[in-house]
């Protein structure tokens, strides 16, 4: 019997001597700590480290940081040069976290560096693999959101749990066929959709299935299709594109400060004129959006106290021009598209506050913004219209059926 113990302890000894990395001598217990390296997410166990939190500073470069966390120049160049086909090691990024496991408080074992909500890139000063990276698993979950508005889109939605991606995929739905400015008490936004989770955190929305906007009796819906095209892929109930030839506004959640008038009091010259645009109130640098496709016929100091401005001629009826610009994004003659950065909200020329005074003319003569008609654009294609109407059915009814998990608002 003492036999046979002294022999399974013999071949025990002879199997720790033989493990990687570790010499005959080497203390039971960084044994048993290396053996937990395979066992754990990021590739070593944390709780057996003191660990150290913090930011990546603005000018820091790999060598200089990891130096300052307590690794030699020659660890730091070694982990540099390992990273070839994991880190790009001159993309670090102010402001990334990152977390640095000690040994006895003092001697710097593991940094982990966060890239992303979902991805880490783990350097060891202690291993053969030095650097290694780790992906948070992602999950799929379809949620509901149902929200009526009782101040704006943005507060009301963020109230009922929401997230900021959310209202800006909804946003740019609804660009061309709802007026946010304009939003009412008791509208009411119902949406099925998709959002990528990590580890119980949102990463994003991945897709909005189905959405209806509410006034009173009129339903607005739009239903998720691909055509495979590449081109639009949100339609309504008759298979007409939520795309639009206008965007209803050039801006994204701001505030109207005065509206277009025939009859107004110049705020600054305190004398009654007409103001043939609107104004929308917005913090200076907010990015101003062409409503719509068209040649940029000037970019330049306007006249009449207009400040920087932007005129853009759409087609042979519609020009629009947008006022008081801190700086501008394009030139004369340029061609732009919907939806693209033509400037930036200021107050140059005569203003009071930072706005962006936006002007519509049509055949010349001016008219009211927010009265812009927009023709649609193209129709879905008439093959995939049975297709479209299947759709927007099962839409309705996962929308009435919906269970409570996952879902955003009452």
């Amino acid at each position: 019997m003492k036999l046979r113990i002294v022999s399974i302890l013999l071949i025990l000894i002879s199997a720790l001597s033989c493990l990687p990395g570790r010499n005959r001598g080497a203390a039971p217990q960084d044994t048993v700590e290396e053996l937990k390296d395979t066992v754990y997410p990021l590739g070593f166990c944390t709780d057996s480290f003191t660990v150290v939190s913090g930011t990546i500073k603005s000018g820091d470069n790999f060598t200089a940081w990891l130096t300052r966390l307590g690794a030699s120049a020659q660890e730091a160049h070694a982990l540099a040069a390992a990273s070839d086909t994991v880190f790009d090691v001159r993309k670090l990024r102010a402001g990334n976290a990152y977390k640095a496991y000690y040994k006895d408080s003092t001697a710097l074992r593991y940094v982990v560096y966060q890239n992303s909500q979902v991805r880490e890139t783990i350097f060891s000063l202690r291993d053969s693999i030095p650097v290694w990276a780790y992906e948070r698993p992602v999950e799929i979950v379809a949620k509901k959101a149902d929200v009526t508005i009782n101040s704006s889109l943005w507060n009301d939605m963020i109230a009922a749990g929401a997230t900021p991606d959310l209202i800006v995929n909804i946003a740019d739905i609804y660009a061309w066929t709802v007026d946010f400015f304009g939003l009412q008490k008791g509208d009411r936004f119902r949406i099925l959709y998709s959002e990528r989770m990590c580890e119980g955190e949102s990463i994003g929305i991945e897709k909005v299935s189905y959405a209806e906007f509410h006034r009173g009796e009129t339903c607005l819906p739009a239903v998720y299709f691909d055509q495979g095209d590449g081109g639009n892929t949100y339609w309504n109930e008759k298979g007409e594109s939520m795309r639009k030839a206008f965007l209803k506004a050039p801006l994204k959640f701001t505030r109207i400060s005065s509206g277009y008038s025939l009859h107004r009091l110049h705020p600054v010259h305190g004398t009654v004129r007409a103001h043939t645009g609107v104004d929308y109130a917005a913090p200076t640098g907010t990015p101003v959006r062409s409503i719509g496709d068209g040649t940029v016929l000037s970019a330049g100091w306007g006249k009449g106290g207009a400040g920087n401005m932007v005129k853009i001629r759409h087609n042979s009826v519609y020009t629009t021009a947008y006022l008081h610009l801190s700086k501008m994004a394009v030139k004369a003659g340029q061609r732009v598209s919907q939806g693209q950065v033509i400037g930036y909200v200021g107050m140059t020329g005569t203003a009071t506050g930072p706005h962006l005074d936006f002007r519509v003319w049509r055949n010349g003569s001016p008219i009211n913004p927010l009265k812009l008609e927009s023709p649609p654009s193209e129709p879905i294609r008439a093959e995939n219209l049975p297709a479209l109407d299947s759709v927007l059915v099962r839409m309705r009814a996962a929308l009435e059926d919906f269970g409570e998990d996952g879902k955003v608002g009452e």
